[in-house]
């Protein structure tokens, strides 16, 4: 008995919405690329989810099918935006392809298609160039040498306070011995004052005064 026909209507449950999109999406993209290999077709199918999720198989370069898609059905695939973005993108590569030139030729490759007068251009950009260079390291040698006299000045003051401070302390301690010495001068000159000064003898007779006698 075969399963019966499945009305074809939006899933209301969100679990088996989501179980019957992964089974349906794997299955549509198993067969694209069955069909692309079997019958040498070529295949895109892209598959947006409804959280936004792409999922894409190609069986060659999706750019070259849009494009043949383009030319048999005449439909536009871009909008004036988008063709205009790509316009400046053309135009940037195009640009980095000149510019690519252009360094070529700076270093000296691949000049000899140029003719006089551009090779004489080419010339004054290089002593432009060379010009600028030159000012640029000028500017940097002056800033490194004034940067390492600010430095030599900076020590140069400090060693100068170190200095005066070493003075001060040196005259500290040199005042502080001379008081050290004036300290003991004074005393040995006390002590010497005492050592000149006259005894005084307190004498008592030794026999009894005869007076008394």
């Amino acid at each position: 008995m075969g399963r019966g026909r499945i009305e074809i209507k939006r899933i209301e449950n969100s679990s088996n919405r989501q179980v019957t999109f992964s089974k349906r999406r794997n299955g549509m993209l198993k067969k694209a690329k069955e069909i692309s290999v079997l019958c040498d077709a070529r295949v895109s199918v892209i598959i947006f989810g409804s959280s936004g999720k792409m999922h894409e198989f190609s069986s060659s370069s999706l750019v070259d099918i849009l494009d043949q898609y383009h030319k048999l059905t005449g439909k536009r695939l871009w909008d004036a935006k988008h063709e205009n973005l790509e316009n400046e993108i053309n135009r940037i590569k195009k640009e980095n392809d000149n510019m690519q030139i252009e360094l070529r030729h700076l270093k000296g490759e691949d000049i000899s298609s140029l003719n006089y007068r551009e090779l004489m251009i080419l010339e004054d950009a290089l002593q432009n160039g060379l010009r600028s260079i030159s000012e640029k390291q000028m500017e940097v040698w002056r800033n490194l040498t004034k940067r390492k006299y600010d430095q030599s000045q900076g020590v140069a003051e400090e060693n100068e306070q170190l200095s005066y401070r070493l003075r001060q302390l040196e005259i500290a301690a040199m005042n502080r011995n001379l008081g050290e010495m004036g300290e003991v001068f004074n005393q040995r000159e006390s002590n010497d004052y005492e050592s000149q000064m006259p005894f005084t003898f307190s004498v008592q007779p030794m026999q009894p005064n005869l007076q008394d006698r």
